[in-house]
């Protein structure tokens, strides 16, 4: 469940007063339901992580450089979708600026006042300046990592490590990370955490009260929380939509025909479908958000399909970007999908009646989430008091 390499996440576990951070690559814009390639997690004893460097894109492959400029993409004479055997060099819309702002720089000095660290910064991901900085309004976005950084699942895009049992929860992590959002001075942010199924809720009520922590802290924050699937269990669903939350967002991950292929055996497509549906049920004003990769061999009838069932769940906001695949060991990139492509998708999305459709090359599930959230909730309001008059 989170899109990374471009999705800004903390990952963390705060313990006696001091917030211990484990650096987690989150290939995609996914958080929950991660971890390796075929085997599966109950087998596996917690996996060695490795350097994003030493087997996926390095930083040099999301510099800019020659060809990176808008007016240069048409050029661009590479393969975009992969023959048999081949690996997919990285086009030139994937390769950014890393821009610097004064909200930029006010949280990167919170932060290292707090000595925290976020894998944001040590995987160097291109869109920090945009999260960080509040990009065009001045939203300062970060995501958080509960429930530490082992997970329950090995879906084949993620390389999050994996274990049958994962140490325990902290009972102080909910106050701590509250204390520590509030000092940030965030505007938005998104709460996110591995699965784990080992707990009888899957750390249900750790997100409702790490939410009910921050809304006393500050009312005015906006939280989004990103949630596992919760094996399907619905009362967990609901602890969450009831906490308070200003967005329930889970993500599909990707197109129902491929979900056996990219996702644990314990995920699926009608699964997670129920968990965004129950949300809305439970509180119909609740804005629920979803999340898809494109580039792993989906068919644009196939897209399409999805997007109609997720829009007939009732399913507010969706995000659509490219996969990248994080390791050798991982799934490859079947396709590059074009910016126009991409474009066309979101055009599509805001055509069927998503309250947003965000769809790029570089977005992910909670790339800018305040900025998006705000944006499209301030021209509803304008067209609600149009139509009042």
């Amino acid at each position: 469940m989170a899109l990374l390499k471009h999705g800004c996440c903390v990952a963390g576990r705060f313990s006696a007063g001091h917030l211990w951070l484990s650096h987690r690559l989150i290939p995609q814009v996914y958080t929950s339901g991660l971890a390796t390639a075929s085997t599966s997690s109950s087998d596996q004893a917690p996996r060695k992580k490795q350097s994003l460097g030493d087997e996926g894109p390095d930083l040099q492959d999301f510099i800019s450089g020659e060809l990176s400029e808008k007016s240069k993409w048409a050029e661009y004479r590479g393969s975009l979708k992969r023959q048999r055997g081949e690996r997919l060099r990285l086009p030139p819309w994937l390769k950014t600026e890393i821009p610097i702002g004064k909200n930029y720089n006010r949280l990167k000095n919170t932060l290292r006042d707090l000595n925290l660290h976020t894998v944001c910064e040590e995987a160097r991901c291109p869109n920090i300046g945009e999260c960080w900085g509040g990009g065009e309004y001045a939203t300062a976005t970060a995501t958080i990592m509960l429930m530490g950084d082992t997970c329950t699942r090995g879906c084949r895009f993620c390389s999050v490590k994996t274990a049958r049992q994962p140490p325990p929860l902290d009972p102080d992590e909910p106050y701590n990370t509250a204390k520590a959002i509030a000092a940030w001075g965030l505007d938005y942010v998104v709460l996110t955490s591995v699965d784990r199924d080992d707990i009888a809720d899957g750390g249900a009520e750790h997100f409702a009260k790490t939410v009910s922590n921050l809304k006393e802290r500050n009312p005015q924050i906006l939280v989004e929380c990103l949630t596992p699937d919760f094996r399907g269990d619905l009362a967990a669903v609901e602890k969450i939509a009831l906490s308070g939350t200003d967005v329930y967002a889970h993500n599909v991950e990707t197109v129902r025909e491929l979900q056996r292929h990219v996702r644990d055996p314990r995920a699926n497509f009608d699964q997670s479908l129920s968990v965004l549906k129950h949300a809305k049920q439970v509180r119909p004003t609740l804005l629920t958000k979803t999340s898809i990769m494109l580039g792993l061999g989906e068919t644009d009838q196939q897209i399409l399909n999805t997007l109609t069932e997720l829009q007939e769940a009732g399913v507010d906001c969706l995000t659509l970007g490219q996969y990248m695949q994080p390791t050798k060991r991982h799934l490859k990139v079947e396709e590059y999908v074009t910016p126009e492509r991409f474009a066309y998708w979101e055009k599509v999305g805001n055509d069927m009646g998503f309250v947003y459709t965000a769809s790029g090359p570089l977005v992910r599930s909670s790339y800018k989430a305040g900025e998006f959230f705000l944006k499209n909730l301030l021209k509803k309001r304008k067209a609600d008091a149009t139509i009042g008059e």
